[in-house]
């Protein structure tokens, strides 16, 4: 019998990074993370089991995917085969509706999107017990890619760094995010103004580039060891509502990330990342308070709040080289739609973060 669930989630981007791994392959953070999640980029994906299949299919964008990107599908797979007792193969039909690959937390709402839709559709959605279920699938995303583990929620969402000796094993070594405050935690609303510098793919994958930063790099060391300073005093300002605190931490935190990889060779920018920097401190030396965050690529997201949003968009956007701008805002976590029942799961797996 065909199996089916859809699945939608959104990017989310770290506003104190994550960047680095505890050894033992568990996939767990080296360092604790704060993002917050955005309406306005989504990732719409489907899981199918069905009988007859020889092995897991992969369609990405409309195109059949092999080699990595299928294998960690399969993994993620094979551990929701496991917990069901299923041992039917899969079909995954996904589309994201921003770029893939280059920078964006496409990673992050894609397998998020993909441990909703296949925990539903092997029959583990939720009974009632709607906060179980969503921490089981952000600690099934997170093992996946560990960005993911904060889009399963909305607003702006936490996960600590992971044990230093965790357990081996489904429960040992567990790690789920958690919601921290709700999409409209300033007294006026945020705004994140996302400049794509490219549409094309990055040369070095995240979990390369960490690798490098972890092994090569001379200042690693010092970012683990700034690294949770900066997400105290980030998650000190969420939730006092201090917009300004919470620009110039973003900013020292990106920055101090893409230092301790740049000592490793690993270089995400690119001449456009390096005129939207000059930009937002220009518009910021002009009075407005708008700050920048730079993910694992090239494009630079800008924290505006709502009333300064336009007039930054039309600068942005006249930023040489710069592509588009997508004008983004907190938004909702992942959502399940159960296919055999035709509507949508109850409204508590919206995820909105906590009031």
């Amino acid at each position: 019998m065909k199996r089916e669930a859809s699945a939608t989630a959104h990017p989310n981007i770290a506003l104190a990074k994550y960047w680095g791994k505890r050894p033992g392959g568990a996939n767990l953070p080296a360092v604790p993370s704060l993002s917050v999640t955005l309406a306005g980029m989504e990732t719409h994906t489907r899981v199918s089991f069905l009988p007859g299949l020889s092995r897991d299919r992969l369609v990405l964008g409309g195109k059949d995917e092999e080699g990595r990107p299928l294998v960690r599908a399969t993994l993620m797979l094979d551990r929701v085969r496991e917990l069901s007792g299923l041992s039917t193969f899969a079909e995954i039909v996904s589309r994201n509706d921003f770029p893939t690959a280059s920078g964006l937390a496409s990673s992050a709402s894609g397998f998020a999107a993909l441990a909703f839709a296949a925990l539903g559709a092997a029959g583990l959605a939720p009974d009632g017990a709607d906060a179980a279920f969503r921490e089981r699938a952000s600690d099934l995303a997170r093992r996946a890619s560990v960005s993911a583990g904060r889009s399963a929620f909305g607003g702006f969402v936490e996960l600590a760094a992971g044990p230093a000796h965790p357990e081996q094993g489904m429960s040992g070594d567990r790690l789920v995010a958690r919601p921290l405050a709700a999409p409209r935690a300033f007294e006026e609303s945020l705004r994140v103004l996302v400049a794509v510098a490219t549409e094309g793919a990055k040369a070095v994958s995240s979990t390369d580039g960490m690798g490098r930063t972890a092994k090569e790099s001379p200042y690693y060391a010092a970012w683990l060891e700034e690294a949770p300073r900066l997400h105290r005093g980030l998650r000190e300002a969420v939730l006092g509502g201090d917009f300004e605190a919470m620009g110039m931490l973003a900013e020292a935190s990106a920055l101090a990330m893409h230092a301790s990889a740049v000592a490793a060779g690993v270089v995400y920018w690119n001449g456009v990342t390096l005129e939207l920097m000059r930009a937002v401190r220009e518009i910021r030396a002009r009075g407005t308070a708008v700050f920048f965050t730079i993910d694992a690529g090239p494009h630079v997201k800008v924290l505006a709040r709502e009333s300064d949003a336009p007039a930054a968009l039309t600068y942005l956007r006249g930023v040489p080289g710069v592509v588009r701008v997508i004008e983004t805002r907190p938004g909702r976590g992942a959502e399940l739609r159960l296919e055999s029942e035709g509507a949508r799961a109850s409204s508590a797996l919206a995820g909105e973060a906590v009031s």
